[in-house]
């Protein structure tokens, strides 16, 4: 699919949940107020200073690109926020570059904002693939459909099924083997981003006369909702 880029589109912000490559922590340097991480990467020849990489799922600014690795600051905001703030030197994360205005989008639009972090309830081995089982933290059950896109520590991948509690994603084995969910176990916590679409289709509900609407079942498209949308003169 190609990605045809709107004028505020901006390249250094935008990812697909599609992993360039598994990367290995190789410090972590803390202070009051930040994280210094290094982390090892094949194409870190290919990076400046400035570049925005998506780290697990999470959009950092690279401070310095090395011959085999580079630095970011993770400042506590994003520590709080993000499983980040569990990590670990020697620990695998998953690693995407910015995609270019150009490139293909083969996953959905990931922004790097992490939502919030959660924890894998369970894991289930069935055949080569493997069923993985998230919480969904109170407040965010509203932005998972069954079939639906999340990011799970920066991978795009298709919700299986849902409910109030948790939602299942199938990991087909090429997933599994190159992105970190080969080594995650139960109680593990993970990265989640939701579909942008959801939270902006929520918002305009919000902010074009429809607050009868109860969930989004309760919408009708017709001709009356496109113009009060914007859609429609």
């Amino acid at each position: 699919m190609e990605f045809l880029a709107p004028p505020w589109y901006n390249p250094s912000s935008m990812f697909t949940g599609i992993i360039n490559e598994l990367g290995r922590v190789d410090s972590l340097i803390r202070f009051k107020d930040r994280v210094v991480l290094t982390v090892s990467v094949k194409f870190s020849s290919e990076l400046k200073a400035g570049d925005s990489v998506s780290v697990n799922g999470v959009c950092l600014t690279v401070t310095e690109a090395l011959r085999s690795s580079f630095k970011a600051d993770v400042v506590s905001e994003t520590l709080s926020r993000s499983s980040l703030q569990y990590l670990k030197s020697g620990e695998f994360v998953n690693l995407e570059r910015a995609v270019p205005a150009d490139g293909r989008l083969e996953g959905h639009i990931v922004q790097g904002h992490v939502d919030c972090k959660s924890m894998i309830t369970n894991i289930v081995s069935t055949g080569s693939s493997r069923e993985i089982e998230i919480r969904v933290p109170e407040g965010y059950r509203r932005y998972v459909a069954a079939k639906g896109s999340v990011a799970v520590d920066g991978i795009s991948l298709t919700v299986a099924s849902v409910n109030d509690r948790y939602f299942k994603v199938v990991i087909v084995p090429h997933t599994a083997l190159k992105t970190n969910l080969f080594h995650k176990k139960i109680g593990d916590r993970v990265n989640l981003e939701f579909d942008i679409i959801a939270k902006y289709v929520e918002k305009l509900v919000e902010n074009r006369g429809f607050g009868g609407v109860v969930s989004m079942k309760d919408i009708r498209i017709d001709t009356e909702f496109l113009k009060k949308a914007g859609f429609l003169n």
